[in-house]
């Protein structure tokens, strides 16, 4: 029979790598599933949380008939002048 201490030192490196290697391949495979289950629930809260923040406030009730309009700012248009003319061309095959 061969006992532990007979193997030589590289074979018993070689099989401790491969019973390392299957052993994380076997416990990926188990808790793969609960660990994305676990990413994926993070990632909706933070987005709830994050998505939360952007809503609209709820809107104030007045009397009925009552009309209200809200404007946004309007935006000043800036262009460079100095960045030349534009022109068309057309490809020639």
């Amino acid at each position: 029979m061969y006992q532990y201490a007979s193997i030589p030192g590289f074979i018993r490196t070689i099989l401790v790598i491969l019973l390392i290697y299957y052993g994380i391949k076997v416990l990926t495979r188990l808790f793969a599933p609960y660990l994305m289950r676990y990413v994926s629930k993070k990632a909706g809260q933070r987005f709830e949380q994050q998505f939360g923040q952007y809503q609209r406030p709820p809107e104030t009730t007045g009397k009925e008939g009552e009309v209200t309009i809200d404007k946004t700012p309007e935006k000043t248009k800036t262009s460079n002048k100095d960045a030349g003319e534009y022109v068309d061309f057309e490809e020639v095959d």
